[in-house]
C-alpha cells in the first residue's frame, strides 16, 4: 500500500462533519447533495469532470481513463433535470476499480445501483435522458458551491454530506479529525455524567 493510500485509508475512519470542522470549516460541498442510499460512503483521489448541461458522454470518458481508487468529480454547468448516470456506467465503473461517484446533478436506476453497492452522491433522481457531444474537460480545476476542487484532492462521503480535503492537508486532516474526536468523546462522558452542554463550554 502507497503511502497515500495509506492516509485514505485512515481519512475514511472520520465522519464528515468532523473533518469538515477540522480543517477549519473549510471543504463542504453543497447540502443537497447526498448519497442515493443512506448507508453509502466513500473516500478517494479526485479524478475531475467539467460537463456541458444535459450531456453525459464526458462520464463515459472518465470511466474509462479515471485510474483505480479514484472518485468521479462531476460539475454538470448547474442542470439538473437529466439522469446523467445509471446502471450500466455503475458496472462499469466497478469493473475499472472506480470508487465511486460525486455529481452535481441527478442519476437515475436507483435500485440496481443500490444493489450494486456502487456508492454516488447527487443532487436526486431523474429519469431524463441526456445528449452525447462531450463538450467540456477532464481533470481540471472546478468549483462546486463555493468549494474549488483539484484533481488529486481527497474527497469523503458519507450520510451527512460531502467534503473535500486538499492534497496537501491530508495529513493535518486526520491529526486535527483524531483530536476533535478525543475532545468530543470528553464532552460525551460530561454529558453521560450528568452535566449539561452550557456548563461544559461555559455558555452560562
Amino acid at each position: 500500500m502507497t503511502q497515500q493510500a495509506n492516509l485514505i485509508e485512515r481519512l475514511a475512519q472520520f465522519q464528515t462533519a468532523t473533518i469538515h470542522e477540522a480543517i477549519g470549516k473549510q471543504g463542504a460541498l453543497p447540502s443537497g447533495i447526498k448519497p442515493i442510499s443512506p448507508s453509502m460512503k466513500l473516500c478517494g483521489r479526485v479524478f475531475t469532470i467539467d460537463s456541458m448541461p444535459g450531456d453525459n458522454l464526458l462520464l463515459h470518458k472518465a470511466v474509462a481513463q479515471a485510474g483505480k481508487g479514484d472518485v468521479l468529480v462531476a460539475k454538470m454547468s448547474n442542470f439538473y433535470e437529466a439522469g446523467y448516470w445509471g446502471e450500466l456506467l455503475s458496472v462499469g465503473a466497478l469493473q475499472r476499480g472506480i470508487a465511486g461517484l460525486v455529481i452535481d446533478g441527478c442519476v437515475r436506476d436507483a435500485s440496481p445501483i443500490e444493489e450494486l453497492d456502487f456508492p454516488i452522491f447527487c443532487r436526486g433522481l431523474c429519469i431524463q435522458g441526456t445528449t452525447k457531444y462531450g463538450k467540456g474537460s477532464l481533470n481540471t480545476p472546478i468549483v462546486i458551491g463555493n468549494v474549488r476542487i483539484e484533481p488529486g484532492d481527497i474527497v469523503v462521503g458519507d450520510r451527512d454530506g460531502v467534503v473535500i480535503v486538499p492534497q496537501n492537508q491530508i495529513e493535518e486532516a486526520i491529526e486535527k479529525s483524531t483530536a476533535r474526536e478525543e475532545k468530543e468523546a470528553s464532552t460525551l462522558a460530561q454529558l453521560l455524567a450528568g452535566k449539561t452542554s452550557l456548563e461544559i463550554y461555559g455558555w452560562e
